[in-house]
């Protein structure tokens, strides 16, 4: 750590802490500081982070932080291709995926897309024959995103019934099995190297689950989409089938490239082109805008405070709307498998906690569940509401009023509180942050947006804490055993012997 940014630490460190309201009432600007309407392609975004401790004095001072860690240097890095990812030295280019970036990156972004936009006109037009089911095969960011994607916007009438398999556990391929019919069903297994085991296995299967069921040529129903298109050739596949993406295309913040394949083929190609330019447009504010001003930087600032000042070790997110109920679990891998992290970009021990635990739910039901820890408990958690504007459904308007009524009424009980003198059982503490993202409507373009400003946001708590948010190396050593455990020979310690003995294994 740089004396510079050692000394912004400090400060930050020795800033006193004032209470959320005494900060409402110090301060008549503080909802034009911190609450800022974005408009956007789909419709304009709220993002209020008032109802945190983030004040005047943090603002400069996470600015100064910033500025001692080049967080301008490592964004210009990032936007143009460079090799930020420094462990294995290559670039992280999914901006160039929505047109930002290096150019010959979005050259080649362009063409992959083109060739993509082809096979999905050829389905939808019967070349392949009729379909109307899709097993989409894949993993960790291979299956997070599209399936939060197909989800949230696919529930009206998609033009592909879409089911996404991610899970080795065969009852999760047999349910997808039993939902469709194998002689209207495309495969597509989405593997950036096409070796990950649980895609190929489940591949495997879904193959001979079409050839069992009176399909002849199996292979001629699999769309492969992989960063490494001669093995999936050399798998079977042809060539005309495979959708490329480029190799500086990290997994989880793939659903932008040919793992969007799913996403495109459910709601048709103009909606995936929204959503893809709702990415670009919140690419382009985290690009020009600066300092406190840069919504994703504010968003990190705030996540510095309670992890590294305040100890705070989880983030809850809550989508007070149904489309968004896999939104927690996407943002889960974005943001702990990027910033689990114990070492900086130096390889130097980290001074300090990194990612927080990231968890969350679904409104209102999460209020019957684990909101009395979030208001009562020992633990100080900072939560993010996403809801949006208009509602989801044709229903009495008494639902989303009710919906968003909760959702607001949550972020105002967590900040004011309740003293009861006479019964603590009955006092709420109070002072208990939180911020909320609120959308005009929920739709492609907004969708999009909403997920590059968590990728920027995940990037610039990577700059602040001097880390490398786009290796992983942290999921390989359990894949290593269980391949030795599969292999045979290997001998582990008595608790793992002796569970594999009771399951017959080995």
């Amino acid at each position: 750590m740089s004396e510079s940014v050692k000394a912004a630490w400090d400060e930050l460190q020795a800033l006193p802490s004032a209470r959320l309201a005494d900060l409402f009432a110090q301060d008549s600007a503080r909802l034009d500081r911190l609450a800022t309407r974005l408009d956007l392609p789909g419709g304009a975004i709220l993002f209020d982070w008032s109802k945190t401790h983030l004040d005047e004095a943090r603002l400069a001072a996470f600015g100064r932080l910033a500025e001692a860690t080049d967080f301008a240097g490592r964004r210009e890095a990032l936007l143009s291709g460079e090799p930020v990812n420094a462990t294995e030295g290559r670039a992280a280019e999914h901006t160039a995926q929505r047109g930002v970036g290096d150019e010959q990156a979005v050259e080649e972004a362009a063409m992959f897309h083109a060739r993509m936009h082809g096979l999905i006109a050829a389905v939808h037009q019967g070349a392949l024959g009729e379909i109307k089911h899709l097993i989409h095969i894949g993993i960790g960011g291979s299956a997070l995103g599209p399936a939060l994607v197909v989800d949230a916007l696919a529930r009206d009438g998609a033009m592909v019934d879409v089911h996404i398999v991610s899970n080795i556990d065969g009852c999760a391929l047999e349910a997808a099995f039993e939902a469709c019919d194998p002689a209207t069903t495309l495969i597509a297994v989405a593997s950036k190297t096409f070796t990950t085991t649980e895609t190929m296995t489940n591949a495997s299967s879904a193959l001979a689950w079409l050839r069992e069921n009176g399909v002849d040529d199996p292979y001629g129903r699999v769309v492969a989409l992989t960063a490494n298109p001669d093995a999936a050739v050399d798998w079977g596949v042809d060539e005309t089938r495979v959708l490329p993406f480029a190799e500086s295309v990290g997994g989880r913040y793939s659903l932008w490239s040919s793992i969007g394949f799913p996403i495109a083929l459910a709601l048709g190609w103009p909606d995936f082109a929204e959503f893809l330019d709702g990415a670009a447009a919140m690419d382009a504010h985290f690009r020009d805008a600066d300092g406190a001003d840069n919504l994703p930087l504010r968003a990190a600032f705030a996540d510095q405070y309670y992890t590294r000042i305040r100890g705070c070790q989880t983030r809850g997110v809550f989508a007070y709307d149904e489309r968004l109920r896999l939104l927690p679990d996407y943002l889960q891998q974005l943001e702990m498998e990027s910033n689990g992290k114990s070492v900086t970009l130096d390889g130097a021990p980290v001074e300090g906690a990194t990612a927080p635990i990231t968890w969350g739910g679904v409104g209102t039901d999460a209020q019957h569940a684990v909101f009395q820890l979030l208001h009562q408990g020992t633990n100080l958690v900072p939560v993010d509401f996403i809801a949006a504007i208009q509602p989801g459904d044709a229903l009495d308007p008494a639902h989303h009023r009710i919906l968003l009524s909760n959702c607001f009424a949550q972020g105002a009980a967590l900040m004011a509180g309740r003293a009861n003198a006479e019964d603590g059982a009955r006092a709420y503490p109070g002072d208990r942050p939180s911020a909320t993202i609120l959308l005009d409507e929920l739709n492609p373009a907004s969708l999009g947006a909403l997920i590059a400003f968590h990728e920027h946001r995940t990037f610039a708590n990577a700059v602040l804490m001097e880390i490398n948010p786009f290796d992983q190396f942290g999921v390989e050593l359990g894949k290593e055993i269980a391949k030795q455990i599969e292999k045979g020979g290997a001998k582990f310690d008595a608790s793992t012997e002796a569970l594999l003995a009771a399951a017959g294994i080995g």
